[in-house]
């Protein structure tokens, strides 16, 4: 088959033109101004260098920021930014971080300066949004390490047996699609360890407002996270998954009373008090037909017989102090999966697994200034009226932020010159009118 080709003879040029490939950034610098984050910022006391030639804390901050939203990775990735002249000027920084300086920058921090920036800032940002009745889900994920680092051990790690990682514990906001909270903790650390100082540090963050729901896996199902949420001025509504051992399974065998709510599936419900708790609380359990239902996930009880009975069937079950019928107390759970949504996204278009250094405590901040940038992107999407059908970082650098530009100058005005087809630019202008319109501090009240 004879393919014919077509060479077109192409020459170069060089031009001084400041072009960048992510005009839309503009958006962001917008939202930014609107919040007033940047001055939050520079009256926050962040670590600043002490040569007469050092950069700004807040600019070091908002280059991190637009370095994570532009798709960096790594510390080296944010070379990006610092070669990119239109970005300077749009976000209006002076000098632009290499990345010497921020692995510089959160060298400086440590357990006290973590714990006081980070939770005063987000405790400011979250009393900018005004809701309420809101369900927080508390979650654990896996960071797998290379190299050694500190705080890297050898723990539970389900896609790199054997490899030591750090194991971070999130708090989310599930209405907002937000982290509320977030800590770095060693790899060997079990997902409760340490968890009522993480919730009583959340609790202050979100001060004023009320939790509708708390929701955890089985990892957090222990009698000091039952009786923390308990012995709240006002008890804080709960459901956490159950740990299948064999007392448990014992139990749930013994369970005759069951409601059949679907093809395949049953519901029940019973009162357990485990060793070393201090009272009985309700469990609700759900039993599914494997061969009806193949999907269907959960443990078996195979462990009292031989039986091919006890094949058939897995059950979950689940802690409650809700008085709610059991079927909503299962459907309340079932929504929590949504938070490996947001780990997923963390590390899929965030790169929370990238920024990591030797020092403990530096990793620590490098991670929770991620977080911050997340929950910037989520307010973008508020702002822009974006929040409709949820889009993903990955999503909205392609459609909005990544737009061919380059800045003129008009009198003593600049422009910022986007190459925009025409279909697009209606659209365009309704993002910068909606986040022009959008108020600050922002009302999600239904």
């Amino acid at each position: 088959m004879d393919v014919t080709k077509t060479y077109i003879k192409m020459d170069y040029e060089y031009t001084d033109k400041c072009v960048t490939p992510w005009g839309g950034m503009l958006q962001m610098k917008r939202m930014l101004d609107k919040t007033g984050i940047e001055e939050f910022l520079s009256e926050l006391g962040l670590p600043q260098g002490r040569s007469n030639n050092h950069i700004n804390a807040v600019s070091i901050v908002e280059a991190f920021w637009v370095s994570v939203w532009i798709g960096a990775f790594r510390f080296s990735h944010t070379t990006v930014v610092r070669v990119d002249e239109t970005l300077k000027k749009i976000f209006g920084w002076k000098r632009v971080p290499s990345p010497v300086t921020f692995t510089r920058f959160f060298r400086k921090f440590s357990l006290k300066e973590n714990t006081r920036i980070f939770t005063r800032l987000n405790e400011w940002f979250f009393n900018q949004l005004h809701f309420d009745n809101y369900v927080l889900d508390v979650d654990s994920s896996v960071l797998t390490r290379y190299g050694e680092q500190e705080g890297s051990r050898v723990g539970y790690n389900p896609q790199k047996r054997g490899r030591p990682s750090h194991h971070p514990l999130f708090a989310f906001i599930a209405d907002l699609r937000m982290v509320a909270n977030c800590w770095l903790r060693s790899g060997d650390t079990r997902s409760a360890n340490n968890c009522i100082a993480f919730l009583e540090e959340t609790f202050q963050i979100l001060k004023g407002k009320t939790i509708g729901l708390f929701r955890a896996d089985a990892g957090f199902c222990s009698e000091k996270i039952f009786s923390f949420l308990e012995s709240q001025e006002r008890p804080v509504p709960y459901v956490i998954a159950g740990r299948m051992n064999t007392l448990l399974k014992w139990q749930i065998k013994d369970l005759r009373q069951w409601i059949e709510v679907d093809e395949g599936l049953w519901i029940g419900e019973m009162s357990y008090q485990a060793h070393g708790w201090s009272k009985e609380r309700r469990m609700v359990v759900v039993k599914q037909d494997v061969g009806i239902r193949p999907k269907a996930g959960g443990k078996m009880l195979k462990l009292f017989d031989d039986s091919p009975f006890y094949e058939r069937y897995r059950y979950h079950c689940f802690f409650t102090n809700q008085t709610l019928p059991a079927v909503e107390i299962w459907e309340q759970y079932k929504r929590r999966a949504d938070s490996e949504n947001r780990i997923q996204e963390l590390k899929q278009d965030f790169g929370v697994e990238g920024f990591c250094m030797k020092n403990f405590y530096a990793t620590e901040a490098a991670l929770r200034m991620v977080m911050v940038a997340y929950n910037l992107v989520a307010l973008y999407r508020l702002f822009s009226k974006q929040n409709t059908n949820y889009q993903r970082l990955t999503t909205l650098r392609f459609n909005c932020f990544a737009v061919g530009s380059w800045l003129i100058k008009r009198g003593h005005k600049k422009i910022l010159k986007m190459s925009v087809p025409l279909k697009r630019r209606q659209w365009f202008d309704g993002l910068f009118a909606n986040i022009k319109r959008s108020e600050w501090p922002l009302s999600l009240q239904t």
